[in-house]
């Protein structure tokens, strides 16, 4: 059972540490450059990453496996989620890093790996779309406000300024625009032709592997070395602390099988690639974010299997 959860992690991280290996050497070889990036991380952020979220959320058919308990449960963790990452980054000096710290301390690859994770172990699955509408619309919305306010642009901005311009920023967040027009196409039960879930899906399947490219060619080992100790903390926080917390209260509330598993997801999968095409958007260096993305993936590997292992040799899922 080890060995089988153990490949199952791998197979589902190395995957994506390789596409960041590779952006790398595309721009140690010169393939990709600072403006192609940054090109990149626009179209992912302004394109790929809305249509996929889009593609998850308006097909989903919330009103069968409505579970108001489950939804409710996440919207909570999530916010207290924050609130530990919040506390965490008030120990780092530098105030316009502490955005970044943040976001890669709670947002989780719940839209990319949660339905994935679900899905292999249980078949098709509702419950980890139901998660990631508990929790994606928190991850956005926290993350804008956040990245807005700590911003390097934004330095000498009036608070009444800048409140306007995090409130603009989250309404007109390309992510937020795309997960509320999903839940709402879900909603209505509008018909999708073929011709548009095809599209749909062409340009949604480009945003994970854009992303994780542009953010292996963004990366900058000497930059990361100072960063060491913050982005450890990160992963600990990211891939143990908020298991241990969360996941006997799940337990406890009585969540079992595949809701739990996406609970786990929730709470234990790696940061995701989108933290860094949203942290460059908002004029952020971006390395603390891209440090935790690549560590957090490579060690969810082993410690999501340990919190597999451990869930099923208790007989919970």
């Amino acid at each position: 059972m080890l060995t089988e959860n153990l490949l199952f992690s791998l197979n589902a991280s190395m995957p994506i540490v390789l596409l960041m290996i590779f952006g790398y050497i595309c721009r140690k070889v010169d393939l990709l450059d600072d403006h192609t990036t940054s090109k990149l991380n626009k179209f992912t952020f302004k394109a790929a990453l809305p249509a996929l979220l889009f593609k998850d959320l308006s097909t989903a058919d919330f009103r069968a496996v409505w579970d108001g308990e489950m939804v409710g449960f996440c919207v909570i963790v999530t916010i207290l989620s924050v609130a530990i990452a919040v506390v965490y980054s008030l120990f780092h000096k530098d105030k316009a890093e502490r955005g970044e710290i943040i976001q890669a301390s709670y947002r989780s690859s719940a839209a990319v790996l949660g339905i994935a994770f679900v899905n292999n172990i249980y078949g098709e699955s509702l419950m980890a779309a139901l998660m990631i509408v508990g929790t994606v619309p928190i991850y956005n919305i926290i993350a804008v406000a956040v990245l807005a306010a700590t911003s390097p642009d934004k330095k000498g901005e009036s608070k009444k300024m800048l409140f306007f311009d995090t409130l603009k920023g989250v309404v007109t967040n390309p992510i937020i625009i795309g997960i509320a027009v999903g839940i709402l196409w879900s909603l209505i039960k509008i018909p999708q032709p073929a011709i548009m879930s095809k599209t749909v899906g062409y340009m949604a399947n480009m945003a994970t592997p854009l992303s994780l490219i542009a953010l292996g060619a963004s990366f900058k080992v000497e930059e990361a070395k100072s960063k060491v100790g913050i982005t450890v903390g990160i992963c600990f926080i990211k891939l143990i602390l908020f298991c241990g917390i969360f996941l006997p209260i799940a337990i406890n509330m009585g969540f079992r099988g595949e809701k739990l598993v996406a609970v786990l997801v929730m709470l234990g999968s790696a940061t995701t690639g989108s933290c860094f095409v949203m942290v460059k958007n908002f004029g952020h260096k971006g390395t603390i974010t891209a440090f935790a993305v690549m560590l957090t993936t490579i060690c969810s590997a082993f410690t999501l299997t340990l919190w597999l292992f451990l869930l099923r040799s208790k007989g919970y899922i």
